[in-house]
């Protein structure tokens, strides 16, 4: 039984401060914050969930703001650069726009095409490339309007401490093509038209460390239950230890840590962020599960107070 997944369904990092991680990843590069609810597993913790207006897998950047920790050290076993694509002809708006807000960034060419690459507040590697493919961000905040809007993922690049391993299960088992080689890096494809392109650096550079400005874990879209239980027998039959499915709410969630070390996910499409909002009020109040609802007041009073902020007009 051979399986392919469509590609990324979101991206999971620790950051610092919940009011810094606002400001950039909605002020800055306009994405909507489509859920606001805390760390299933430590509810002293936001899970801030970041994307498109629809907050659609594959647009899905999600945040565990530890304000005051320890600064993490990217390398092996983790994403090492997590790309977005805009529309065609988009990247001179979002080179000024960089520069309106001080992020200093720099440009570059894989795989024939043009990156601006540059990192948030918290020390996350991120970068933006243009490509026809996937649906426009309807999502329109401060100056950024749907023409030129973050779309989602593009990508992601990962460090392995095992690339060549790394390489077999995203091609023989999760079911990714190999498009390409470059340099020190080769490419993989999924089926999907967004969060589609994973490139896997082939030198493994050192092990990373998790902290602040790192990413914990890449999820990978299952269709529905069914896929995903159907993904879980079929990784646990290649010799992976896979955990039991868990509840995140929002979507199904089980998980494995490949031979390169690098947490994956494998997360269901549905619900999705709209059965506990209306589509209109995503994001605009915190939400908790059915189990901590009978703690509101005490996890409202340990979390830090955040807003999302238009700086345009700042």
């Amino acid at each position: 039984m051979a399986k392919t997944t469509m590609g990324i369904h979101h991206i999971t990092a620790i950051v610092g401060h919940p009011q810094e991680n606002a400001d950039f990843y909605a002020g800055v590069l306009g994405l909507r914050l489509v859920k606001q609810t805390v760390n299933f597993d430590d509810p002293g913790t936001y899970h801030l969930y970041f994307g498109n207006e629809g907050g659609k897998p594959g647009t899905i950047i999600t945040f565990f703001p530890w304000a005051g920790a320890r600064k993490g050290i990217i390398g092996d076993g983790q994403v090492g650069v997590t790309s977005y694509v805009v529309p065609k002809g988009a990247m001179a708006f979002w080179e000024k726009r960089l520069e309106k807000f001080n992020v200093p960034y720099t440009k570059i060419e894989r795989f024939g095409e043009q990156y601006v690459e540059f990192d948030d507040p918290h020390g996350l590697h991120l970068e933006i490339v243009e490509r026809e493919e996937g649906e426009a961000n309807t999502w329109t905040f401060g100056d950024i309007t749907p023409d030129v809007a973050i779309k989602g993922f593009g990508g992601a690049t990962l460090l392995s401490a095992q690339p060549d391993k790394t390489a077999e299960l995203l091609e023989n088992i999760m079911g990714l093509e190999q498009v390409g080689k470059e340099g020190d890096f080769v490419r993989f494809r999924s089926a999907g038209d967004i969060g589609n392109v994973i490139d896997l650096k082939l030198t493994p550079i050192g092990r990373g460390q998790m902290g602040v400005g790192t990413v914990h874990h890449i999820a990978w879209r299952a269709s529905d239950d069914e896929d995903q239980l159907d993904w879980q027998r079929y990784i646990a039959s290649h010799g992976y230890g896979v955990t039991p499915v868990q509840d995140r709410n929002y979507f199904n969630a089980v998980y494995f840590r490949e031979h390169g070390e690098i947490l994956f996910e494998i997360a269901t499409d549905p619900p999705g962020f709209a059965h506990d909002e209306s589509p209109e009020t995503m994001g605009g109040r915190l939400m908790l599960p059915v189990q901590y609802e009978p703690h509101r007041t005490q996890i409202e009073q340990g979390l830090l107070p955040f807003e999302v902020r238009e700086l345009d007009g700042l």
